[in-house]
């Protein structure tokens, strides 16, 4: 018999998930406050304290492991030559990292770009560009205008292997911190992301949670192991796909509303559903994730609000009986409230409803109807989601709803957008226990174990 606990250090709240191998379940959960801006360790322990006076100070674990998406979780550049090829290649595999792609910049970089990337304090720059054997041109241009700026911070060179030797050379020369790895694009339109994003894993767990203070906290515990997001998503694609003899539930999504940002999760498979339709762009992964860091219930409440049309606020002022702007801009102001009232829980809805249409919005395929001399032909680029099983949601507004439904309701096809493949007549499940993050953690000790507890804590919904 072992006994696990798994620590989420979020961007709000430290979570702890106490598992026991014995009866292949949760014992607990607390959580508390982060406390990274001072000491991270605070905040733990306030959850541990929680966490021990619901199980006993004289339960003893085998292992402790974390991950982190505290002091604003891994912010990544993704640089690319075209828009729609290497740089959305490039934001792919940022993503798939766990990472939140704060700027992408595509072509040539200028000295206003390098600024950015100074200002915003990117932790990772993911440098990508032509393919094997294609351009070399840009990512050299670019490559040397890193490296005459000075910058420190650590970039991952994912493009054109034919001048790999060259960046090398560069980065020699200024004494770059650099890692050369496999092209993400080698030939047109095909991805190869495994080992850029498992070289950007590697400098997240060696410098960048040591630069924000979260190295400390593996005095306490074992070691912090994966950015907070990339949990989420091992944790999603096993529950999808099932492992050995446990079965999944096979195609979902999964919606994750933070304070800061929402995440997007797909697990299904690439290809169109229709024999009429012709796939366009990039292929998909099955396992995609997006991250909009405008969309988010406190610090990125002004996002929400921008996210709008002033008619779109209209209506829901004149719907809801609300003043939208006025609540938002609270929210942004003070962001530990937590409802206390119909009012503002009414609110928290709202916004939580505006974050989940506008995710999958961006996160969706579409169809594009093209007239040709052989009549009407259909394109699809992007995932098609409209058989998808289930809707499955997590995060703090959806675990505190009394109604999570009308929140999650909003990835439903839209007859004003015709052309967005959403899902059609998905089932709603809720990660009620805020339990995602923890197994995807626990996945990478037992992955049976992880599933058979996900099955039984992640329930269904109904309207």
């Amino acid at each position: 018999m072992s006994r696990y606990l798994m620590i989420d250090f979020g961007s709000t709240f430290t979570k702890l998930t106490a598992i026991d191998t014995e009866t292949e379940d949760i014992i607990a959960t607390a959580n508390s406050f982060t406390t990274v801006a001072t000491d991270i360790t605070v905040g733990y322990e306030n959850a541990l304290r929680e966490l021990y006076s619901k199980i006993g100070k004289e339960i003893k674990f085998d292992k402790i492991i974390g991950c982190s998406s505290a002091a604003g979780g891994l912010k990544m550049a993704a640089v690319g030559l075209v828009d729609e090829l290497t740089l959305e290649a490039a934001k792919r595999v940022c993503l798939g990292a766990g990472a939140k792609v704060e700027l992408a910049f595509s072509h040539h970089l200028t000295s206003d770009d390098i600024k950015s990337i100074i200002d915003k304090k990117i932790d990772i720059i993911l440098l990508a560009g032509g393919t094997d054997g294609g351009n070399s041109e840009c990512v050299l241009f670019n490559q040397r205008k890193l490296a005459e700026s000075g910058l420190k911070t650590p970039v991952v060179y994912a493009g054109n292997k034919n001048c790999a030797d060259e960046i090398r050379a560069i980065a020699e020369e200024y004494g770059m911190d650099e890692y050369i790895c496999g092209n993400v694009m080698p030939k047109l339109n095909v991805l190869k992301v495994d080992e850029a994003r498992d070289k950007i894993r590697e400098i997240f767990l060696k410098n960048i949670i040591e630069a924000k203070g979260i190295k400390k906290i593996e005095r306490e515990i074992d070691k912090v192991i994966l950015p907070t997001p990339e949990a989420v998503l091992h944790a999603a694609e096993l529950l999808s796909k099932g492992y050995m003899h446990e079965s999944g539930l096979g195609e979902i999504v999964l919606v994750d509303i933070g304070g800061a940002t929402t995440d997007f999760y797909s697990m299904c498979s690439a290809s169109a559903k229709r024999s009429d339709v012709i796939l366009k762009g990039l292929e998909e992964p099955y396992a995609k994730r997006t991250v909009e860091g405008d969309l988010g219930m406190r610090y990125s409440a002004l996002g929400v609000l921008g996210a709008l049309t002033a008619e779109e606020i209209r209506v829901y002022d004149e719907d809801e009986g609300v003043d939208l702007e006025k609540e938002l801009l609270f929210r942004h102001e003070h962001v530990d409230n937590i409802p206390t009232n119909e009012h503002e829980e009414q609110i928290d809805r709202i916004m939580g409803q505006i974050c989940v249409d506008k995710s999958i919005e961006r996160h969706v395929g579409k169809m594009e109807e093209m007239y040709t001399p052989m009549g009407l032909v259909y394109y699809q680029y992007g995932k098609d989601l409209s058989q998808i099983r289930y809707v499955i949601g997590t995060g703090g507004v959806l675990v505190r709803s009394k109604h999570p439904y009308e929140i999650l309701k909003k990835v439903e096809y839209d007859m004003s957008k015709p052309l967005e493949l959403r899902p059609r007549r998905p089932g709603y499940m809720l990660d009620a226990d805020y339990i995602l993050a923890a197994m995807g953690l626990l996945s990478e000790i037992d992955p049976l174990l992880a599933l058979k507890i996900m099955k039984k804590h992640i329930k269904p919904i109904n309207n």
